[in-house]
């Protein structure tokens, strides 16, 4: 077997670190996992999370990425199955809000992702969410569905929506009590769009 490659080692040692850092996040929280440990737990150096993140919170920035980005996924694999693109846009809302039900979202992407990441609208990975919710708004406001509204601040207001209630339902002292109003309040605001 040939040697691996310095990028290949360094995919490697990244994934790792990421591997590390999402487990010990979503158990202990940012603030209480430790660089030692989570070095250790990948099996390298502090030095090798230095390199390759800067410090903890480019390692958090690297986790929340990751994490968000499947939910992206999930709540588009949750639109398949619906008939229209209204509908469509809609599930891929209801099923980001319910994923503030899931301890590792919530702690990881929507309690320590913004307290220590700042305004989550300025992440990459939102910014990646909002640029398919103004494809889907696009196609929404070409085919007559919804109103000839400015798809730039419809879209904004939508994927504003579904992370703001996703945040509410996460920092609420009962979110299986939030999630079905944040649920019923988000599909009500949506529905004003249509024509």
């Amino acid at each position: 077997m040939p040697p691996r490659s310095r990028v290949e080692t360094m995919e490697e040692n990244r994934a790792k670190l990421i591997a590390a850092a999402r487990k010990a996040f979503a158990e202990k929280g940012f603030a209480a996992s430790s660089m030692d440990d989570l070095a250790a737990d990948a099996g390298l150096t502090r030095g090798a999370l230095y390199h390759n993140f800067g410090d903890k919170k480019g390692l958090l920035a690297a986790v929340v990425a990751e994490v968000d980005g499947e939910m992206a996924m999930r709540a588009r694999k949750a639109a398949l199955g619906k008939k229209s693109g209204w509908e469509q846009l809609l599930a891929e809302g209801v099923a980001y809000i319910e994923m503030a039900l899931e301890p590792e979202v919530q702690r990881i992407v929507l309690l320590d992702g913004p307290a220590f990441l700042g305004d989550p609208s300025q992440w990459p990975s939102q910014n990646a969410c909002l640029q398919m919710t103004k494809q889907a708004v696009t196609g929404l406001v070409s085919d007559g569905t919804i109103k000839p509204v400015d798809v730039d601040a419809a879209s904004r207001l939508l994927s504003g929506a579904a992370l703001t209630a996703a945040l509410w339902v996460a920092a609420s002292e009962e979110p299986r009590a939030a999630l079905p109003r944040a649920v019923e309040a988000f599909q009500f605001m949506a529905s004003g769009l249509l024509a």
